[in-house]
């Protein structure tokens, strides 16, 4: 599931989050549950909580029924602007 997951991430989430100045980034894939991390414009902003659920969440449950939901990590770097991608 991990493979199927990572792949849509790659060619339909990534995409769509970068023309707006954001970024994902695939953490685990554990017993359905897809962890993430939202980084760019996408880590501070107010609505990066619709977009994982509205968004990724509903793009990964179309293509991988598997997945039940999906959960952000936050990296602390990110927040304090330590983090270099």
């Amino acid at each position: 599931m991990f493979d199927k997951v990572k792949e849509i991430i790659e060619t339909q989430i990534k995409p769509a989050l970068a023309m707006e100045g954001g970024f994902i980034e695939l953490v685990s894939v554990e017993d359905g549950v897809v962890k993430v991390r939202l980084g760019g414009a996408c880590a501070g902003c107010p609505f990066s909580q619709m977009t994982l659920v509205n968004f990724v969440e509903a793009t990964l449950k179309k293509h991988v029924p598997e997945v039940k939901r999906v959960e952000a990590v936050r990296d602390f770097r990110d927040v304090f602007g330590a983090r270099r991608i």
